[in-house]
């Protein structure tokens, strides 16, 4: 909406403007609503999962909403760029009630509702995009896919980013770490690219929001995302790879939160569906292994992980400036 009203020589100064205030609104906001939140009642199966009991629940509602204004204020909107933003608070209301609520929601609730949002990000995307997707990695080669397969592949593609980004949020700041630095690999693949313009910033400001979440979710913890945050945070990210044009990327710049997140939806999957048991000696999500198994304090599991994801992001970065 300013966008409109400033322009010319101030427009730097202008989004400048947007990202502290993006960042400000959300730790200001965070500090007078946080009380209201929900308490959480400790996870029963995670490891030091009692330790958050008590502490308020829910904060993700406040970073996603601080960050759907702020894109409002600072972002010349777009009929695409509503219907995201619309989504993502859809998949952070979802999350939020579920957080909210004493019994939690069943995993085919919470996957029905995903794949709903899933299916009408790709409706949305293949209406304003085309369907051609190109390898950067790989001497920038382009493939053109039917779109009906390449709608498929980008409800996959969302469904199993909010989920795993779901079941990465489970150690203070390690959720929120890993899609900062995932999304501003993101932003420079962009730049490098020369694609995603009129969603790059949106990155920015999301990247700000999180970082005033994290100001209070630093071990130790005041307050946490839940699945208001975690849910919104994975839908977010599958979108700003999609715009990239590359959504392949999606792997390497996504690594630690799949690995993290993925590998336990994959060992209850093939329990639940085959009754094959696979891994059976690593507790999942693979946070919990490094705490538990491996002796890593928290600070070292946030350390750590965000490293390597910092290491794919500068070889993937590189590669594709090649």
């Amino acid at each position: 909406m300013l966008q409109n009203i400033i322009s010319g020589d101030y427009s730097s100064l202008l989004a400048l403007g947007g990202i502290l205030f993006a960042f400000l609104a959300t730790v200001t906001a965070t500090a007078k609503l946080c009380q209201y939140l929900p308490k959480d009642a400790g996870r029963e199966f995670a490891h030091d999962g009692k330790l958050s009991a008590g502490k308020p629940r829910g904060a993700g509602i406040i970073f996603v909403l601080a960050f759907v204004a702020s894109a409002l204020l600072f972002v010349p909107m777009k009929a695409e760029l509503v219907i995201y933003l619309i989504l993502t608070v859809i998949c952070m209301v979802t999350g939020f009630l579920d957080d909210a609520s004493e019994k939690p929601w069943g995993e085919w609730k919470k996957g029905l509702l995903d794949l709903c949002v899933a299916i009408l990000v790709a409706m949305t995307f293949l209406h304003y995009n085309d369907n051609i997707i190109e390898l950067a990695l790989f001497h920038h080669m382009q493939l053109v896919i039917p779109k009906i397969v390449f709608g498929a592949l980008i409800v996959v593609l969302v469904w199993v980013s909010v989920n795993v980004t779901n079941c990465a949020d489970g150690v203070d700041g390690l959720s929120g770490t890993l899609t900062i630095i995932t999304i501003m690999t993101i932003y420079l693949v962009d730049r490098t690219l020369g694609t995603g313009q009129d969603f790059s910033y949106l990155i920015l400001l999301f990247a700000a929001c999180i970082l005033g979440y994290l100001w209070y979710n630093a071990t130790p913890s005041r307050l946490l995302m839940g699945d208001a945050g975690s849910r919104a945070m994975g839908l977010f990210i599958s979108i700003a790879i999609l715009k990239t044009g590359s959504p392949v990327l999606y792997i390497p710049v996504a690594l630690v939160l799949i690995l993290d997140g993925g590998l336990g939806l994959i060992k209850v999957g093939l329990i639940r569906a085959f009754n094959i048991r696979i891994m059976t000696k690593i507790r999942t999500p693979l946070h919990d292994q490094a705490r538990k198994a491996w002796g890593w304090s928290n600070t070292q599991t946030v350390f750590r992980f965000a490293i390597i994801q910092i290491i794919l992001a500068v070889a993937v970065v590189y590669g594709i400036g090649l």
